[in-house]
């Protein structure tokens, strides 16, 4: 039996201006979010509405999808 295919998810307004990035946990000085970062490292996009102080709070709404799609930047 093979692995289930894993299912990248992009970035809904990084896509808005062109860009094709994965949907990650990011950090700024106001706390962690689900964002997009470009190759560099730097940011792109804050796709979630929500902040966490701690990442591992972050990864594990983004992990269950318990965050909220920002429809603007």
């Amino acid at each position: 039996m093979s692995e289930p295919a894993i299912q990248v998810q992009y970035g809904l307004l990084a896509l808005s201006i062109g860009q094709r990035l994965p949907l990650q946990v990011c950090r700024s000085a106001v706390g962690f979010y689900v964002g997009t970062l470009d190759a560099d490292g730097l940011p792109v996009s804050r796709e979630s509405v929500e902040y966490w102080r701690k990442p591992e709070a972050a990864a594990e709404a983004f992990r269950k999808g318990r965050w909220t799609q920002r429809l603007r930047p």
